[in-house]
């Protein structure tokens, strides 16, 4: 764990609960208790790149709200650049740059140019650095012929390379991206990503990315923090997320004629055929590599492509794994004469660490 002098955000047993009313008759509702972001503790050194993923409802827009000073935390504590984020919200937000993917920051019926130029305005940024940042992001974003374009006539990949270099006008020290990528052919990726590596080389900007892609985490971060129904389920390196959720990728391979299932790639099973096209299985840690050599060397090759596992997959993998052990943990308790208490906090305790 890093001192708070070296971290730009830590959060240490973070919560938030909504209070949810349901109808339960004609004139009856009943109250209770969400509990959308449950104790989580993650610290992000300066100048670190770290994917922020889980699966839709995990906790992740919770948890990014709370770090922008949007919501107040039911419990825990939580700083960001050293703020106390709900608290001075306000100063915060000079520090800090947000990109949701789905929702702009822009003026809709607006030009890009006028747009860029009210954000100088909010965030008073002096003249000549807004010039230089702009002249930046336009060149490595390829916005130059964008400028004079409402923002409600881009398409969703342009206006996400829009939105990318309004958050960045006022070098913030921190920046939250969801979805940065979403909408953008593989051109617009590879300058978003390329883009998002320099800025953090150079400037050394902290980004907490939020993605559905584990290619945008696999060529942007080192590190990984998972977060499933408000717990923390991992936190490390990426090809640790894969071993500890067993998780594989898919070579979906196109043959010149149908043939008996592909056998003897090592690393690799046959899990699939359809005609000519075979799908075959290897671990997401492993070098794709070696199976495509020997494919293309025993079999008649066509094409071929490759398939990232879904991380919602290595999920269920990594709850199916650690449930037994859970419910191990709580048998043992129980037997030892630990208690009921010690037992369940124990197989709790195995079912979010991760």
């Amino acid at each position: 764990m890093q001192t708070s002098s070296e971290a730009c955000i830590e959060a240490d047993g973070l919560e938030k609960v909504f209070q949810v009313r349901r109808r339960t008759g004609v004139l009856r509702r009943e109250r209770r208790e969400v509990r959308a972001v449950d104790g989580i503790s993650f610290t992000v050194p300066r100048g670190e790149m770290v994917g922020f993923i889980g699966p839709n409802g995990a906790g992740k827009s919770t948890t990014i709200k709370m770090l922008t000073g949007i919501l107040t935390p039911s419990g825990g504590r939580l700083r960001v650049a050293g703020i106390d984020p709900p608290r001075e919200r306000t100063r915060l937000a000079r520090r800090i740059g947000v990109v949701f993917g789905q929702r702009t920051t822009l003026w809709w019926d607006l030009p890009l140019r006028d747009s860029y130029a009210l954000v100088r305005r909010i965030y008073r940024i002096p003249g000549e650095r807004y010039r230089a940042n702009l002249d930046r992001c336009i060149e490595l974003l390829d916005l130059g012929a964008l400028l004079d374009v409402p923002v409600r006539q881009l398409s969703l990949g342009q206006r996400m390379r829009a939105d990318i270099a309004a958050a960045l006008l006022h070098d913030p020290e921190v920046l939250y991206l969801d979805e940065p990528t979403i909408g953008l052919d593989v051109i617009s990726k590879a300058q978003v990503r390329s883009f998002l590596q320099d800025l953090n080389a150079e400037q050394g900007t902290t980004v907490l990315l939020t993605t559905h892609d584990l290619t945008d985490i696999e060529q942007l971060c080192k590190r990984v923090i998972v977060i499933d129904h408000g717990h923390l389920m991992y936190d490390g390196a990426l090809a640790g997320l894969h071993e500890v959720g067993e998780s594989e990728r898919t070579l979906v391979v196109d043959l010149e004629r149908e043939l008996p299932p592909i056998e003897g790639v090592p690393g690799a099973r046959t899990v699939r055929t359809e005609g000519p096209r075979q799908w075959l299985a290897f671990a997401a840690a492993a070098s794709a590599a070696p199976i495509v050599s020997r494919i293309a060397a025993d079999y008649p090759l066509v094409d071929l492509s490759l398939r990232e596992p879904d991380i919602e997959d290595v999920i269920a993998r990594m709850y199916a794994q650690q449930r037994p052990d859970a419910e191990a943990a709580a048998g043992t308790g129980a037997e030892a004469g630990t208690g009921t208490g010690t037992g369940a906090g124990t197989g709790s305790g195995a079912g979010t660490a991760g």
